[in-house]
């Protein structure tokens, strides 16, 4: 298992909806490409991603694929950040509602052994 807190940065070169966590999350789904027995998290702690209604995003060793399955390219969604339309499609965001406790961003990875 691997946790980690505080808030990372994102470059805007597109003008997609999304916040830090989603992009972090969806960057992560990128590069593993659906490699068995990882799953992660991110969000923050106040339920809010950047300016969305989402707390951020989650992803499992399926969803690259079901992603493909339904012609969702997560790198043309990373160019554009548009990391909410993407997790939106396949039901992947993390959606607590406002917490009222803004005490960090964190991410959660875990790794099962073969």
């Amino acid at each position: 298992m691997i946790l980690s807190g505080g808030e990372t940065t994102v470059t805007i070169k597109g003008n997609g909806r999304g916040g830090r966590n989603s992009e972090f999350t969806l960057s992560l789904l990128n590069e593993l490409k659906g490699l068995p027995g990882v799953y992660a998290l991110a969000a923050d702690t106040d339920g809010i991603d950047g300016v969305e209604d989402n707390a951020g995003a989650i992803i499992d060793p399926e969803l690259y694929a079901r992603a493909e399955a339904a012609g969702l390219k997560a790198e043309d969604y990373l160019a554009n950040n548009d990391s909410y339309g993407f997790f939106s499609r396949l039901n992947a965001l993390v959606e607590t509602g406002p917490t009222r406790t803004n005490v960090n961003d964190f991410r959660a990875i875990l790794v099962l052994p073969k």
